[in-house]
């Protein structure tokens, strides 16, 4: 099991996102996705945010909201706890990523990227202002979204 975090940075109606395409191995390869990364031993969720934050954008962020628990169930990977969350203040500006490419893109044409299925479901309720949530995403062997659980009772 591991503990990851991922946040949606906002300007002007629009995410800062990550088109992964650099990292090899990379189970997001190909896939739009916000930025973030794997805990360091001894983090807090919000010393690992910062850091990988700052380590994928050159950004510090400023203002900053955790915004759910998204639990990912995989076939083909271990269990991942990933803490989500947005943010609309930063200082700097958007450096190279190693692991991709960065790129504003307005929150309407972010539907149209290759997204993971389930984030579709987080990014809408991310878009909604949804309280405070619990997400539960089962995957297959084929990377196929089986299931999705919000706040206990299974959503279509």
């Amino acid at each position: 099991m591991k503990n990851t975090t991922l946040c949606y940075i906002e300007r002007d109606g629009a995410y800062l996102m990550l088109h992964r395409t650099k990292k090899e191995n990379d189970l997001n390869e190909g896939k739009w996705i916000g930025v973030g990364g794997k805990f360091e031993e001894g983090e807090s969720p919000e010393e690992c945010l910062l850091r990988e934050v700052r380590e994928e954008t050159g950004l510090t962020l400023t203002d900053y909201r955790l915004r759910g628990i998204v639990t990912f169930v995989s076939a083909r990977w271990e269990t991942e706890y990933m803490y989500l969350y947005t943010a609309q203040g930063f200082e700097g500006t958007p450096g190279d990523c190693d692991e991709g490419v960065l790129r504003w893109v307005p929150k309407s044409d972010v539907p149209t990227l290759p997204l993971w299925e389930g984030d579709r479901i987080f990014l809408r309720l991310l878009a909604e202002d949804a309280p405070f949530f619990s997400l539960k995403l089962v995957y297959d062997e084929n990377d196929v979204l089986t299931a999705a659980v919000l706040d206990g009772r299974e959503i279509s």
